[in-house]
């Protein structure tokens, strides 16, 4: 018995609409079923996958103790230049870099409510 696949990531909004906008039109997932739980929320789908999972904070309620060492997450894209226009049309800052190894491309951008999301990009050829 083992782990067999990775499912999803959940976080906790100050403003779920916000967030929910910036993960479907700058990220580019899309909303999807999602149970109908007693708590604002949506799932966040990549293709079949519901990989983001989004609740509601409550007013006033900061974050989770334990969650503090989450840096980042990360998704594999495609069309770089695309997303760079995306980015700054939006006026949202970010940061490039490339991995020395194998040439991947890389933007990191935060979301509404603070999260790195990284984006790696096929090396140039």
């Amino acid at each position: 018995m083992g782990i067999e696949a990775f499912q999803h990531v959940n976080t906790r909004s100050a403003d779920v609409e916000r967030t929910r906008e910036f993960y479907e039109t700058v990220i580019g997932l899309t909303v999807g079923p999602r149970p109908p739980f007693s708590f604002r929320g949506y799932w966040l789908y990549l293709g079949e996958q519901a990989v983001l999972h989004l609740v509601q904070r409550a007013d006033g309620d900061r974050h989770h103790e334990g969650t503090g060492n989450l840096d980042h997450v990360a998704f594999f894209a495609s069309d770089y230049e695309g997303m760079r226009r995306r980015l700054v049309d939006r006026s949202l800052p970010f940061r490039e870099a490339v991995v020395p190894r194998d040439g991947t491309r890389q933007i990191f951008v935060k979301d509404p409510d603070g999260l790195t999301i990284e984006l790696n990009f096929a090396p140039l050829t």
